[in-house]
């Protein structure tokens, strides 16, 4: 009896997990279908198959621009929120001191606060400051979003490891710097490049802050909107194909690297 119910729950849950994913998916897949469609609507029965709509949006030189901004911005914050993530992940590992919850809250507190007010705070600040519009101010803004995600991954690295082997490095004569740079950042490295994966797919997709502070650099997403306002463009299915793939290959490479366990030693 109790196996049969095991098995009805275990149904249950992969139906329900189904259902998710093509809740989730099924938008998406079908914007992808549309931008080969022939025809200028979303409409079924659909038209013939083309490339067209993906050689409008290869020849527009806005679209260029964007996806040449959203580029620099996403390395740019992948390097500097990964950078930021692993010395916040390493304090929270390495040391003790007083008020630590507090600056691990502080640490992890960006994503909890909508984006529309984050947005507008920036936007405030970079336009006291003289700042707004640069592409450099998009480069900020997201890496406060960014860096929290960076110190979760590489902290969940950390927990993996061995507590003995920095000690070990520091009775071998190695100085603090000597260890982090030879044992902890090896040891890491999954994590880290897992990191700066994830934060550049955050960063590509981010939509509502890089709008408020980008100005003319408009990244992606921005220009999608543009595209959007007030005219029903199929160029838009074939930009979110482009970055949907992007992003994806990104979180997967992400999530790949974060499973990665380092290869056990073999005893002698």
């Amino acid at each position: 009896m109790n196996t049969r119910i095991d098995k009805l729950i275990t149904a249950g849950l992969i139906l329900y997990v189904v259902a998710v994913f093509i809740f989730v998916f099924a938008p998406i897949i079908t914007s992808m279908i549309f931008s080969f469609n022939s025809d200028r609507f979303a409409s079924i029965p659909l038209g013939s198959f083309t490339l067209h709509w993906y050689e409008t949006v290869y020849n527009d030189p806005d679209v260029w621009d964007a996806v040449q901004t959203s580029i620099i911005v996403a390395v740019s914050v992948g390097i500097l929120s990964t950078f930021i993530g692993f010395c916040t992940a390493y304090t929270d590992y390495r040391y003790s001191f007083r008020f630590k919850n507090g600056y691990l809250v502080l640490a992890l507190l960006p994503p909890t606060i909508p984006l529309i007010i984050i947005a507008l705070a920036m936007l405030a600040w970079f336009a006291r400051i003289g700042a707004s519009g640069q592409i450099w101010s998009v480069v900020i803004a997201h890496t406060v979003l960014c860096s929290p995600f960076a110190m979760a991954v590489i902290r969940l690295r950390l927990q993996q490891i061995d507590l003995d082997l920095e000690p070990a490095a520091w009775n071998l004569g190695a100085s603090e710097w000597v260890a982090m740079r030879y044992v902890i950042v090896p040891f890491c490295k999954p994590a880290i490049v897992a990191a700066m994966c994830l934060t550049m797919a955050v960063s590509f997709d981010e939509f509502v802050v890089a709008w408020f502070v980008s100005g003319l650099n408009k990244t992606v997403p921005v220009i999608i909107l543009e595209i959007l306002q007030g005219n029903v463009d199929p160029q838009i299915n074939a930009i979110g194909t482009f970055v949907f793939v992007t992003s994806m290959t990104l979180v997967v490479i992400a999530q790949l690297l974060v499973t990665l366990r380092s290869p056990k030693r073999s005893s002698t």
